[in-house]
């Protein structure tokens, strides 16, 4: 039985799209298609025209446990990727912008610490860091705040959307995430996948003009009722799923 089946969906340049939907619906796998790392075994996946058939620099991706290599600093994690789409520059250029990187997201000065003296947020600050230091068109999250506590969630959303925003132009982003409030809040467009299809279900526009205060967005009627219609798709594709006898797909 496939992951996916009859998935369809087109993200604009500059586009912020949250994918949300059920344990075992494929949005992990679909991400993993996105960036190269699983070949699809029908349909075709295209970037500016052109199918992807692997990974490549302008695909930068964040996952859900930090990623990290355990035996080089922070500003070693950061330089190396780094030395992958600048292989020109030298270790002083890499080390500065390793360190600039570093300070964007809150930990300059820490550049020397290893990622096992980091607690999980600052771990995951320094993923981003790298992801971001790396300049790819599109970057690819999948959960990547579902592994720190609650303060630290909204930090790092707040710090994702500051990086996001800056610049001449917003990069693309493809976000992967269980957590409804997050995709709402955090997205241009919000995609519901169904574990029932492994397809899309329903798309979302999401309102709100950027910059977008948590808690005047989250007190309106308007996040309500955009929060219900999504949860109750939830439960429709639950109930389906049920009905028709299907086990639950594991591992996305």
């Amino acid at each position: 039985m496939p992951v996916l089946n009859g998935m369809e969906l087109s993200v604009r340049t500059g586009e912020f799209v949250s994918i949300v939907g059920p344990s075992g619906c494929g949005k992990s796998t679909l991400l993993l298609l996105l960036a190269g790392l699983t070949r699809p075994t029908a349909g075709t996946i295209l970037m500016d025209g052109r199918e992807v058939t692997g990974p490549g620099v302008e695909r930068g991706i964040v996952f859900q446990h930090y990623s990290l290599f355990p035996w080089m600093t922070a500003r070693a994690n950061i330089a190396f990727g780094l030395k992958q789409v600048r292989p020109g520059d030298g270790s002083r250029q890499l080390r500065a912008l390793a360190d600039h990187y570093l300070e964007l997201v809150g930990l300059g000065g820490l550049g020397d610490k290893f990622p096992s003296q980091l607690s999980g947020g600052m771990q995951q600050r320094v993923a981003i860091a790298r992801a971001f230091a790396m300049a790819p068109d599109i970057l690819l999250m999948d959960e990547p705040f579902s592994a720190v506590d609650t303060k630290n969630r909204v930090t790092l959303q707040e710090l994702l959307l500051r990086l996001w925003d800056e610049g001449d132009a917003r990069k693309t982003v493809v976000f992967i995430t269980h957590d409804i409030d997050e995709a709402v809040l955090l997205a241009d467009r919000v995609v519901v996948m169904s574990a029932r299809s492994g397809s899309v279900v329903k798309e979302f526009p999401i309102p709100f003009e950027r910059p977008r205060l948590r808690g005047a967005i989250m007190r309106g009627d308007r996040y309500a009722r955009l929060r219900n219609s999504v949860v109750d798709l939830f439960h429709e594709d639950e109930e389906l799923l049920l009905s028709d006898g299907m086990p639950e797909k594991k591992g996305q």
